[in-house]
């Protein structure tokens, strides 16, 4: 039988045992869990998991290995990979390299061979917090005095946002939209460029004078990690281009958009994570199921003093989901339409952009 010879620790002293895989190095993060069955590899490179180690809560991870397509951006980030049962030999005939081979070339340690599901329902009960990976041999009051030392950077949005903006052109482009990137997924570029788009992707600091100067027909706000206060940039942006542009925002955007109208948000106990997250549309009054991955919620109390409406609800937890402002063209979702858990149930929000950039 195979011998542990990695372990991860929690801040208030829980250790797990398992098996190295990816990067061998010691790195501290905010543990969370994601419930989705397929789609490890759009996590691993989801810049929102930014500072953060993922337990996935499928028992089987790593069996169909990583390919060259799929991935959500070029240089992942994530904190670090806890799983229960890897697969070292994938099947699958696209696949270009294993996930272990894929983790260790970008800098990333894993573990495998962990009780997941112990693991999962103690992060349910305690809440999200601090995690060490670490060697087998350090001892749980080296680790402890790690943990209690070591603060997580607020630095993550500056950490994954673009230096300098880029272009994703499309065949007979019959728009203009500029993409504030805090953590933008590629395929949310591809559903813009799938309907006509050219997309300019920018710097989440770019000024309000440089997205004028691109002449835009419309304004889109990305997701990305940590807590969307301090991204005061983007927030101070919303609120002078709010009512010039169609805008639309996902994930962290959606918060952005919320608190550039005077609502405000606040951190869930573990979080929204995974593709099977039923939200209720209000104006149609259907549930669809939703793909998502946030920390934080925007507060409902605090949008009755703003001119935004809800438009979306979490079935499961009543959280906002959604909210909209018809006269300034702006909405937004915390959830991931560009994801698709189902058949393309969510892909009208790019629609409804579409149509209120029609709206002059």
């Amino acid at each position: 039988m195979k011998e542990y010879n990695k372990k991860i620790v929690l801040e208030d002293g829980e250790e797990y045992l398992g098996y190295g895989l990816g990067a061998n190095k010691e790195r501290i993060c905010e543990i969370v869990f994601n419930t989705s069955m397929v789609g490890y590899q759009e996590i691993v490179s989801d810049p929102s998991y930014t500072y953060q180690m993922v337990v996935m809560t499928y028992p089987l991870i790593g069996n169909y290995g990583i390919t060259d397509d799929d991935y959500e951006t070029k240089q992942p980030t994530i904190g670090g990979l806890i799983v229960r049962e890897y697969n070292a030999i994938p099947s699958n005939f696209r696949y270009t390299k294993t996930l272990s081979e894929y983790l260790e070339e970008n800098n990333i340690p894993a573990i495998a061979g962990v009780d997941t599901r112990k693991l999962t329902r103690s992060i349910r009960e305690k809440g999200s917090r601090k995690v060490l990976i670490t060697d087998i041999k350090t001892t749980k009051q080296e680790a402890l005095k790690k943990l209690k030392e070591y603060e997580i950077p607020k630095d993550a949005v500056s950490k994954v946002s673009c230096k300098k903006k880029w272009y994703s052109r499309t065949a007979n482009p019959m728009y203009n939209i500029v993409a504030i990137d805090c953590g933008i997924k590629l395929n949310i570029v591809r559903s813009l460029n799938k309907r006509g788009c050219n997309v300019t992707v920018v710097p989440y600091h770019t000024t309000k004078e440089e997205i004028i100067d691109l002449k835009p027909d419309g304004i889109f706000l990305s997701n990305g990690p940590g807590n969307p206060e301090e991204v005061t940039q983007v927030v101070q942006l919303v609120k002078e281009l709010k009512g010039k542009y169609p805008i639309f925002g996902i994930c962290l955007g959606h918060q952005m958009i919320s608190l550039a109208y005077g609502a405000k948000t606040y951190k869930l106990k573990f979080g929204h994570r995974g593709g099977n997250h039923p939200v209720l549309n209000i104006q149609t009054d259907k549930i669809e199921m939703t793909s998502q991955n946030h920390s934080y919620a925007v507060e409902e109390e605090s949008l009755k003093k703003t001119d935004l409406t809800i438009t979306h609800r979490n079935v499961l937890d009543h959280t906002v989901e959604g909210v909209e402002c018809k006269k300034d063209r702006i909405f937004s979702v915390q959830y991931h339409p560009e994801s698709a858990p189902g058949p393309q149930d969510s892909g009208y929000l790019f629609d409804k952009f579409i149509d209120y950039i029609k709206t002059k």
